[in-house]
């Protein structure tokens, strides 16, 4: 179980950095007025997917820890609630490249921010925050 952890909390770091690249290049494109290019496709892709596959290991440690003997604290639902949230936000951007109108770079600027807002306040729910 430790595992699950271990690579849950891991990831983080690798999402963070994903996010802020991310969001520096939808910067870039909206101080620019560009549209998506296939390499803004793919880093889409790839946020939501590390996001899914985040969202796949704390689901599995939160309910194997849980059985396990951790229980279910408030702060444990706390931050998967909000987590969930997160992953849900992290989902938009993908609609909207295949609207393909011209607000889509603002649309997915502003919802990679509040991604990242909500990723930030359920890390700093749980016991340690971001020093665990």
């Amino acid at each position: 179980m430790d595992i699950l952890l271990s690579i849950h909390s891991a990831l983080r770091w690798l999402l963070a950095a994903l996010l802020l690249g991310l969001l520096g290049r939808l910067a870039w494109l909206l101080g620019r007025r560009q549209a998506f290019a296939k390499m803004d496709r793919g880093l889409l892709a790839a946020f939501s997917g590390l996001m899914d596959t985040q969202a796949l290991l704390g689901l599995l440690y939160f309910f194997l820890s849980g059985l396990g003997g951790a229980g279910f604290p408030l702060y444990r639902i706390e931050h998967l609630t909000t987590m969930f949230l997160a992953v849900g936000v992290s989902h938009l951007p993908l609609r909207w490249l295949k609207k393909g109108h011209p607000q889509a770079v603002r649309n997915s600027f502003l919802a990679v921010l509040v991604t990242m807002a909500l990723i930030y306040a359920g890390v700093v729910s749980l016991p340690g925050g971001w020093t665990r």
